[in-house]
């Protein structure tokens, strides 16, 4: 029986890929691609009350501040690269003293820099350890998604999503929230993997951002725009994430059993890079859209 599109419910669809989850428990899943709005999806898609179960790991970095491995080094040395860098993309030219809401925000670092920054800052994170962290670190009550709802309709300035939207089961519900709580004219800032990329190509089913099945939604700029042309956010600019290809790549050769990963990693990430300073296809994008009401 053919499976509905989690965005626009079609039946309308193919198999993409077949791949397994080879982070953590190495079972099989397949990626659909729907034929009309063009959004690649995972099928099975786990149970809400199982699909915790799939980040259970120490290695699942996001959810953790501990730094034992070579690869938890290296992640962690990208994300304090990379935290200014999506700081000056989501806030921009606009004052500092704005009101953030990070969903998704992990441990928190984000939300700290910001909050050093002088921003108004509030997050939203689903797991408990995470959480705990996250609060630890900025001094103040991050919520779970149950608690998305009660925050205030108009509430924030900017809203970012690094790395989260793919994780969304319901993406309906998200958008609509979403366009509840942004003031008009507030910006929705949203970082994703990019399969369109030289290094997704490239490892094909071993390309690590495929993340099966914490990755629910895979997305490209064709199906980001099908998506938002139907909401009331615009998109403004599509700006990259360049440090993602190295990383990503890294861990990719690692699920292909090579020795000497960081190396043939790199080298790969460097390739990706330097493609898509032609063609625009990054290894993780980030798409700026501004609410109009």
């Amino acid at each position: 029986m053919s499976k509905k599109c989690p965005w626009c419910n079609s039946e309308n669809n193919h198999q993409f890929l077949q791949l397994k989850d080879y982070f953590l428990t190495q079972e099989d899943f397949e990626i659909l691609e729907c034929n009309d709005c063009k959004l690649l999806f995972t099928t099975p898609c786990p149970a809400p009350d199982k699909i915790g179960d799939y980040y259970k790991s120490e290695e699942y970095l996001s959810h953790n501040d501990e730094k034992k491995s070579l690869f938890a080094r290296i992640y962690n040395i990208v994300k304090k690269t990379n935290i200014k860098n999506k700081f000056n993309i989501a806030v921009g030219n606009k004052q500092s003293a704005v009101r953030i809401l990070d969903i998704g925000c992990g441990v928190g670092d984000f939300l700290n820099y910001a909050k050093e920054k002088g921003c108004d800052i509030t997050g939203i994170e689903p797991s408990d350890d995470a959480r705990k962290i996250a609060e630890k670190k900025l001094n103040t009550k991050v919520f779970s998604p149950a608690e998305l709802e009660n925050l205030p309709d108009n509430s924030f300035d900017i809203i970012t999503m690094w790395h989260v939207l793919e994780h969304v089961a319901d993406l309906k519900t998200e958008i609509h929230h979403l366009q509840r709580l942004l003031k008009n004219d507030g910006r929705l800032i949203l970082a994703l993997p990019n399969y369109k990329s030289f290094d997704a190509e490239y490892y094909k089913d071993k390309w690590a951002a495929y993340d099966v099945p914490r990755h629910l939604n895979h997305f490209s700029k064709t199906s980001v725009e099908n998506i938002f042309k139907e909401t009331q956010f615009q998109l403004t600019d599509i700006k990259p994430l360049k440090w993602d290809s190295f990383y990503i790549s890294m861990l990719s050769e690692q699920y292909l059993g090579n020795g000497n990963s960081f190396m043939k990693g790199a080298i790969t990430g460097w390739k990706s890079n330097r493609k898509a300073k032609k063609s625009g296809e990054y290894s993780s994008l980030v798409y700026i859209l501004i609410q109009n009401s």
